[in-house]
Parts: structure tokens; sequence; C-alpha cells
């Protein structure tokens, strides 16, 4: 009699729950304002800079470059820092909305497989033991870092656990040991070499300034696969919300969707340490700002987290270009400051959002 009871009380809130969430029309509709707003936000990201530089001298930069001061600041260095936060903040968000889904942690964000802390150490290793005093240099190195460190995490997290194979929370606490274990590697090294303190603190501290093209077609390649992998993953993550035994009973199977989600979530991830450095709070953010647009659905959470990061990212550019002027805030600085307070809210919320 109670089960019959929850059943005819249950239903009609879920079917109430469903009725509230935005049709698919209104989804795609939304996603293209979101484009629209990214389309400003890199346009913005273009016109403005610590240098004012007239409206009307940038449009000429684009469209009849004269190799000018206008021509420099535009074409070599504000349209190539523009292109690489694009993709930059759409891997973050891309990659916080795979880690939420795989872990249905809210609190998962891009550092939890020690990647940050991955990138880091290979950065040192090649400033301090191969002499690389470029950013272009770094990236290479970076990403291998990052790539090694979330293998490592993998390993660690399957050692012992039988057929079970690697839960979420078995991964989340071999990335929490891993990465205290290379972030002291890297503060050994660095106490010990004021020199490669100097040249990592540009790096570690999150920015797209001083990136040139060479560092974007080295990651572009990288991060484009792994938002394709994203986004073609949408559908099994709605499954796995269910949990693995349902997921497994609808024929699922769980062990390689997790693997390939966990190969994305490394090449976005990667991609985006080893280019601009670790920024916070773009990956844990914005897929509870998409969630709260369109719902738990992932095949639409994914490509907002992609366009949402981005937007986020290139917005926050700007504005640490325009408040310090003539210098300027990089952007892990700006991410950081304004991530803070949305993180304390979350934690503090009485229920977090499900997933």
């Amino acid at each position: 009699m109670s089960s019959v009871a929850a059943t005819t009380t249950t239903a009609p809130r879920h079917a109430h729950a469903r009725a509230l969430l935005p049709s698919p029309a209104a989804r795609a509709a939304g996603l293209a304002a979101a484009a629209a707003l990214l389309l400003l936000a890199a346009a913005s990201s273009i016109a403005l800079g610590s240098l004012p530089i007239p409206l009307h001298e940038v449009l000429t930069a684009l469209t009849h470059p004269d190799g000018g001061d206008a021509h420099t600041v535009v074409n070599e260095l504000r349209v190539p820092r523009t292109l690489l936060g694009l993709l930059v903040g759409s891997a973050l968000g891309a990659a916080g909305a795979l880690m939420q889904g795989v872990t249905r942690n809210p609190l998962a964000e891009p550092g939890i497989l020690g990647i940050n802390a991955g990138a880091a150490l290979a950065v040192v290793l090649a400033i301090r033991v191969l002499g690389v005093d470029a950013v272009s240099g770094y990236t290479a190195f970076a990403l291998a870092g990052a790539a090694l460190s979330a293998l490592a995490v993998h390993l660690l997290g399957t050692a012992g656990a039988g057929r079970s194979g690697a839960t979420p929370a078995r991964l989340a606490l071999a990335g929490a040991v891993l990465a205290a274990l290379l972030t002291a590697l890297t503060s050994a090294v660095l106490v010990r070499n004021a020199q490669t303190l100097d040249q990592f603190r540009f790096w570690i501290v999150g920015s797209l300034a001083g990136r040139d093209s060479a560092v974007t077609a080295t990651v572009a390649p990288v991060i484009l696969v792994g938002l394709a992998m994203a986004l073609a993953a949408g559908r099994s993550l709605n499954t796995l919300a269910f949990g693995e035994e349902v997921a497994r009973s609808l024929g699922q199977r769980v062990r390689t969707t997790q693997a390939l989600c966990a190969l994305a979530f490394v090449l976005l991830a990667g991609g985006a340490v080893a280019a601009a450095g670790p920024i916070a709070f773009v990956g844990l953010a914005v897929p509870h700002v998409a969630r709260a647009l369109v719902g738990p659905d992932h095949r639409w959470v994914v490509p907002y987290s992609a366009v949402l990061g981005a937007t986020l990212l290139l917005a926050a550019d700007v504005l640490g270009r325009i408040i310090a002027r003539p210098g300027e805030l990089e952007v892990g600085i700006v991410t950081a400051l304004v991530g803070a307070p949305f993180f304390v809210w979350l934690v503090r919320r009485r229920r977090l959002v499900a997933l």
C-alpha cells in the first residue's frame, strides 16, 4: 500500500519537474543566444585592451593591415589571444561538465585528476633542467605532464580495485594524493632555484598574455578532439546519471564510457592548462550555470558549458586588461575573484544541484 502511495505521489512530482524544463526549441534558441554573447565577447577582446585604440583603427587593422602600431597590436597580439581564449574557455567548461557528469559530484573540476599539478611539475622541470624560457616551449611539456599525471591517477585508482574498476571516489582520492605529491616536488625545485621561480610564476598564475600563434597551433588539435568526444558523450552521461547498475541493465558499457570520458577530459583540461596555465573556477562554475538554464540533460549541458566557458574566460580577460590600465590583471586572478564567492555560495547551499 505504501509503495503504491509513494508511486502515485512521486509520479506527478516528476511530471511537474519535466514540465518545468525548457523545450528543445527553447534550448536551441538559448544556445544561439549564448553563441551571440560569445561573439560579442570575442569582438570586445579584439577591440578593447590595456592600450586604447579607436574602433575605426581596429577595423582598419583587421580589413586593411598596414604594418602600423594598430596592426601589430590587433593582428599579432589581440587576435591570437582571443582565439586561444576561445579554445581554453570552451575546453575548461566542457571538461568541468564531463567530470561532474561522470563522478556525479557537483564540486568536481579539472584539477581533480592531478592535471594541474602534473603540468606544473613538467613546466618547472623544463625550465630548470632543459633551460626552456619561452611560453611556446612550455606547452608541449605541460601537456605531457598533464597526460602522465592523469594516467598515474588511473593506475592508482584501479590498483586493487578488482572487477569493480576505478570508481569516481577512488579516482578523486588518487588525484588528491598525487596532486599533493607533485606539488611538493614542484615546490622543492622552486625553493632551490630563484631563476626558475621567476619564470614559472608567469605561467602558474594563469594568463592568455604572451601566447603567440605557435601555442594555439600546438593545443588546438588536442582541444578540438576533446570537444568532439565530449559532445558525443552526452547521451552516455545521461544514462550514467541513473547509476552504474541501471546503465549496465540498459546495455551501456560503463567502463568503456568512463574511459572515453576520462580521455576527453584529459585532452580538454590538459590542453587548456598547457596553453594558459591553471585557471580556477571556470570548470567548476560554468556547468552549474548550464544546468540551471537547460536542466540535467548532458546533450545540452556540454555544448552550453563549452560556449559559456569561452564567454566567461574572454570577458574576464577583457576585464583584467581594462581595470589595471596601463598594465593588466591576469585572467586567472580575475576568474578566481569572480569564482570564489560562487564556490562559497555553492558549498553553503542546503542542497547541491542533483546530477
